[in-house]
């Protein structure tokens, strides 16, 4: 077996975290030659700086980088806008190659879904970039839950509040992630999809069902929502909530909090980055426990890694394709109760 793993970096000049990805490949040893698709030539230097002698060559066209895939294993990362993000993966996936994604990867569920199905009858890989998954505390929690220390789960309280600030950046309302067309969406299938992923993540259980409601209560010119809440319905039988907005003048405010038959926990994954919780029984029971603040940096580079030794190793990934059609079909399953008035069966 190879010790290191080629990639492609499919990109262009609205690519979002191209950089964090960029560090996230410099910073693995089994990243191998990294070929870059950079059309508006805005990412070339940026790559050479990090990447350094990783960087093989820079081409003009996705399909120009795709035609040097040798036979093997290799991974490509692509950071597209939503629209035009579809056609890219498919691409990917049929020059063979297991792909990590910029979210939301495409502004309707029904364009996804066909490429879940490519990768899978293919046996790649096709992950959207939910970094938080590989955070300390999100993985304490998530054992924790799954060696029944909180019991049956009751129910899950989870939100994600970013700046007001942003929004009122003319340059911001140029940018594709501020258009529903391009987008798909505003802060809840931008931030809010993170916590929906983590919600099923941490406690193993997928959505089933999702209402909400979502707004403009900024009153900034832009055509996407900054204020989104969902209720939501779990495959165990537990409800949830979150509130995903942008309300802030700097900063985030994020919380995720599990109610179980035999204990709870909570953590804010953002800012604290410590996971507490307290059990009901046994020789700690009314103790609140913590685990220490994560030393780990708010970055793309746990995720980067663990994608590249899974595609080397063929190995478990951080995340399936039906993981990333989930969260989708959630956030879309919300826009859609918005627009009907009716709850939405998600699956």
């Amino acid at each position: 077996m190879a010790d290191r793993i080629p990639v492609v970096v499919l990109t262009q000049a609205g690519g979002a975290h191209v950089e964090g990805y960029l560090q996230g490949l410099a910073a693995s040893d089994i990243c191998g030659p990294v070929i870059l698709s950079d059309p508006d030539g805005n990412w070339a230097d940026k790559a050479r700086q990090i990447l350094q002698d990783r960087l093989h060559s820079v081409v003009q066209t996705p399909a120009a980088a795709l035609q040097q895939v040798s036979q093997g294993p290799s991974l490509a990362l692509i950071s597209y806008e939503a629209r035009l993000a579809p056609p890219i993966i498919q691409s990917a996936l049929q020059a063979g190659c297991h792909v990590l994604a910029e979210k939301p990867g495409c502004v309707r569920v029904e364009d996804f879904r066909p490429l879940v199905q490519l990768a899978d009858s293919r046996h790649q890989f096709l992950m959207l970039a939910f970094a938080n998954r590989l955070k300390p505390e999100i993985e304490s929690a998530r054992r924790l839950i799954a060696e029944g220390s909180l019991g049956r789960i009751f129910g899950i309280e989870l939100h994600l509040v970013a700046d007001q600030t942003r929004l009122t950046n003319p340059a911001y309302h140029k940018q594709w992630y501020a258009s529903r067309e391009r987008a798909g969406g505003g802060h809840l299938i931008w931030l809010g999809i993170h916590w929906l992923d983590l919600a099923m993540f941490v406690t193993g259980s997928s959505i089933v069902a999702a209402t909400g409601l979502t707004a403009n209560v900024g009153g900034q010119p832009l055509n996407v929502e900054d204020s989104a809440v969902a209720a939501l319905r779990f495959e165990a039988g537990f409800l949830g909530t979150l509130t995903s907005g942008y309300y802030l003048q700097s900063g985030y405010h994020s919380h995720l909090q599990v109610w179980g038959s035999q204990g709870w926990l909570k953590m804010d994954p953002v800012n604290e980055k410590q996971l507490r919780w307290s059990v009901y029984q046994g020789p700690r029971a009314g103790e609140i426990q913590e685990l220490p603040p994560s030393t780990t940096p708010n970055s793309y580079t746990p995720l980067v890694q663990a994608s590249l030794a899974a595609a080397l190793r063929n190995d478990s990934p951080p995340l399936t394709a039906a993981d990333s059609l989930r969260a989708l079909e959630t956030v879309y399953g919300v826009y859609r109760a918005m627009e009907t008035g009716q709850t939405q069966t998600i699956g």
